[in-house]
């Protein structure tokens, strides 16, 4: 993997961390009723669902590459149509998140748990990963490596991303409150994520 892709594959995983989604609202929900500290558990839980996640992406990828180079190529194809998909379903989103409705619908203890199992049950969160991974994963390199640095990239940029949700819990929710505005940001991150997914298409034709 070159550092150019590493690069790609870092802004991409950015950009996905800060489009508002279960997560997020989680980590947003949990700081403005238990603060900061209360995130802390939330946060950790929310990585540990991550990484189950991307444990069971690399074994299902790793299985389809030793088994078939013309379908993992497939796959590249349609993980980068996925993105564009995804972005024109996010950009079409509108109305504000109820984050008050998601707070009284969760208990007070058990922040870890309950983040956990709010990525485990979070579909889009595998789906997205089994179509960003062969992007970014070189056939005829070490195959272990390559998913190690993706992951642990994807988990670092999330952490630091939750914290800064949690940081800025009661401006943000005041904010994602108005449907205006929730609007125009999930017009932004479903731009961007079109985006993404053309000049994946753009990069796999060139490579071609």
């Amino acid at each position: 993997m070159t550092f150019e892709w590493w690069l790609t594959y870092l802004i991409t995983t950015i950009i996905l961390s800060l489009s508002p989604g279960p997560g997020a609202i989680n980590t947003m929900s949990t700081g403005t009723t238990y603060g900061f500290r209360g995130t802390i558990p939330a946060i950790a839980g929310l990585q540990v669902g991550l990484a189950v996640h991307i444990v069971l992406v690399g074994i299902g990828l790793g299985t389809l590459l030793s088994q078939s180079a013309v379908a993992f190529e497939l796959l590249k194809w349609l993980g980068a149509g996925y993105l564009i998909w995804l972005g024109i379903q996010q950009w079409r989103t509108a109305g504000a998140i109820d984050l008050n409705a998601v707070s009284k619908a969760l208990p007070s203890s058990g922040l870890f748990k309950r983040a956990v199992l709010v990525n485990l049950t979070n579909p889009k969160s595998i789906v997205f990963l089994a179509a960003l991974f062969p992007q970014f994963i070189i056939p005829h390199q070490p195959q272990g490596m390559q998913y190690l640095i993706l992951g642990v990239t994807s988990i670092a940029v999330d952490v630091v991303v939750m914290a800064g949700y949690a940081t800025l819990a009661t401006h943000v929710a005041k904010w994602l409150r108005q449907p205006h505005q929730m609007k125009l940001l999930n017009r932004l991150f479903g731009t961007l994520f079109m985006m993404v997914g053309a000049l994946l298409l753009f990069a796999r034709r060139s490579n071609s």
